[in-house]
């Protein structure tokens, strides 16, 4: 199972990077565990200069940004 973070204090990007992430992950069919993380020291704990960010198993994919569904469902597959 694959473990996705999504990193962010709670704004309007952050909560859209979340339904593209939830929905890439259903649409894929893989079997995934979607946390959204907004605590800032968790936060700080990764390597990221922005957010919303993407972690897919520990690995900071998308940081400052919203992928497309299409490049996540991409990264969930690979």
């Amino acid at each position: 199972m694959l473990k996705i973070k999504i990193l962010g204090s709670g704004c309007a990007n952050c909560k859209k990077l979340e339904a593209v992430a939830r929905d890439a992950v259903a649409a894929s069919g893989v079997e995934a565990d979607v946390e959204k993380v907004t605590d800032m020291k968790a936060i700080l704990a990764y390597d990221i200069l922005s957010t919303p960010a993407l972690v897919i198993n520990e690995q900071v994919v998308a940081s400052g940004r919203i992928p497309a569904k299409a490049e996540i469902q991409r990264w969930l597959t690979a």
